[in-house]
């Protein structure tokens, strides 16, 4: 199954210990981690809405929290418990948070999704 890591912070520079070439590499090299990245600080987005037929832009993020999506990783894992191990190695989960998150399963694509 695949789920989608969202590594989030606290919208603060992270320098100490906190290199995720160890966790990319120790991940790829066990077939879990198919791809990521980082995104750019939440001030750089820009957020999308249709309401009534009408086009809605702003600049930042759709949400005003503390927490910052900072980057993202796909993952394949047997379970949601090898999916949360994974996680809980990536290096941002002593910093901040990640969000594990499964995708629908490939049957359920276009059906209603709740």
């Amino acid at each position: 199954m695949k789920y989608l890591l969202l590594i989030c912070d606290e919208g603060e520079p992270i320098e100490d210990g906190c290199d995720p070439r160890p966790w990319v590499d120790e991940m790829e090299a066990r077939g879990v981690r198919k791809f990521g990245d980082r995104v750019r600080p939440a001030s750089d987005a820009t957020t999308v809405r249709v309401r009534d037929g009408e086009l809605l832009v702003t600049d930042g993020p759709f949400a005003e929290t503390k927490e910052q999506m900072a980057g993202f990783d796909v993952i394949e894992c047997t379970d949601l418990d090898e999916a949360v191990e994974v996680a809980a190695k990536h290096p941002m989960a002593r910093f901040g948070m990640i969000e594990v998150r499964p995708f629908w399963p490939l049957e359920f694509a276009g059906s209603d999704r709740a």
